[in-house]
């Protein structure tokens, strides 16, 4: 038993059967779980107790769980909040963060992520965070933050629930997506939610590596199997035993050595390059691919057998372009990350600079996002990121919108970029302050402050 006896949690839920779950959990951590059914008894408990930490629903009898968290924050604001609610609600989601929640949770979800996230806000916050003075931390991310998947767009949100429901199976998955969507990142939160988390999980590329290496690669070999093999060597599907094997790329892979891999999953054994004997394996296997995988098939490229037997659950990951909400969240994240990597402090982003963000198409999706932010960190000086530091790539392609033309070969001042960013979206809106200003992404105060100080400097 870990040595989380001097951690008090206030468990805060009107479902008795949830109660009992949540405190077995965290009792069986270490930690000291109190429990009550309702926020008004939470708030009169911490206003006469002190509390590590609390884990509450949000729709409850009484008073909810916003309601609670707005009280605690006022009365105590070191104390660390968790939210959860089987409601999914983004405009509730995205306001227990804006008061100061630590984490938000969506029901039903595994004792591994519960444990996670407390095990999270301990480790973030100061030991003694209750005497401390510093400022109460913010949570690294927006949405969902310990599963290191940021969205609050309601199809990736399904997607992450989906994800929840079919952890605990032994079926194969397989995660369709672009390039850069973050289909290993699902890959990984699929064995992070199942029983096989204190597993391995082991990745492959597939695309990376040549026939022959691959083959030694997944199966292993056995010493003497052929010239330099002076050594037994485990394949991925060894590694992976009782745990999760990602198969990147899978559409990438040979015909033979396809045909290798369906009478894995087949048989749940493997054969060593040079064995004699066949060895069982117990692995969850999850293949992802950027690729048309039914044309890849009818170009004879890929099994159709071995399609179906990977395919016994289906994910596809939107690629960026169409969940744009996400920009503004993915942005701030990749930037506060990369200027703490680099010793700076933690800038904002302009609102004119989201607005940019939002109209570029993203052929590279949330990696190229975290690249571009990486680069405008380091060459930002300023406390505010603004369009001037953003450099796309010189075939950059924006949205249909006139004015939102790529900025990368601009040379001028931060000054001067900006208002030639906003005199340009105005004449491309015949001088309408109103539309120019939400194509910009900014208050019509802020424009027409804009457009006075321009005036004035003119």
């Amino acid at each position: 038993m870990k040595n989380n006896l001097d951690k008090k949690i206030l468990v805060v839920d009107d479902e008795s059967e949830m109660r009992v779950a949540l405190e077995t959990t965290l009792k069986r951590e270490g930690y000291q779980p109190v429990c009550v059914e309702d926020g008004k008894k939470a708030w009169e408990r911490v206003q006469n107790e002190t509390f590590d930490l609390i884990v509450s629903d949000v729709k409850m009898p009484k008073m909810d769980g916003v309601e609670l968290l707005r009280a605690v924050k006022q009365h105590s604001p070191k104390t660390i909040v968790i939210m959860m609610t089987a409601y999914g609600d983004i405009d509730n989601a995205v306001e227990t963060m804006k008061v100061g929640a630590f984490d938000y949770l969506l029901k039903p979800f595994s004792a591994e992520i519960l444990i996670s996230s407390v095990n999270r806000a301990f480790m973030k916050e100061p030991e003694d965070h209750r005497k401390s003075t510093a400022p109460a931390a913010k949570p690294d991310v927006k949405i969902i933050p310990e599963r290191e998947i940021i969205t609050c767009n309601q199809e990736m949100l399904k997607l992450l629930k989906f994800v929840e429901n079919i952890a605990y199976s032994k079926s194969t998955v397989l995660i369709i997506g672009e390039t850069g969507t973050g289909k290993e990142l699902f890959a990984r939160l699929i064995h992070q939610c199942s029983p096989r988390a204190d597993k391995p999980f082991i990745a492959i590329n597939c695309a990376a590596l040549p026939e022959g290496l691959l083959e030694t690669e997944m199966f292993g070999h056995e010493k003497g199997a052929f010239t330099g093999a002076d050594y037994r060597k485990e394949g991925k599907f060894e590694l992976a035993h009782k745990g999760t094997l990602l198969l990147d790329e899978v559409t990438e892979m040979s015909l033979p050595l396809q045909a290798k891999l369906l009478r894995v999953l087949q048989e749940h054994e493997i054969d060593k390059v040079g064995g004699k004997e066949s060895i069982p394996v117990d692995v969850r296997v999850v293949a992802t691919s950027n690729r048309d995988i039914k044309k890849r098939i009818r170009e004879n490229k890929f099994r159709e057998d071995l399609y179906y037997r990977l395919n016994v659950i289906p994910l596809k990951i939107n690629p960026l372009r169409e969940r744009k909400e996400d920009i503004p969240l993915l942005a701030e994240h990749f930037l506060a990350m990369h200027c703490k990597e680099n010793n700076k402090p933690v800038m904002s982003v302009d609102d004119s600079t989201v607005s940019l963000l939002k109209k570029y198409n993203w052929p590279g999706n949330i990696r190229e996002l975290g690249n571009i932010m990486e680069r405008a960190a380091l060459l930002c000086n300023e406390d505010t990121l603004l369009p001037a530091h953003l450099f796309f790539e010189e075939d950059a392609e924006m949205d249909s919108d006139p004015s939102s033309k790529p900025l990368s070969n601009f040379r001028g001042t931060i000054h001067q970029m900006e208002k030639e960013l906003i005199l340009q979206t105005l004449e491309e809106q015949n001088g309408n302050k109103t539309r120019a200003a939400e194509s910009l992404g900014i208050s019509i105060r802020t424009l027409r402050n804009k457009l006075t100080e321009y005036q004035s400097v003119d």
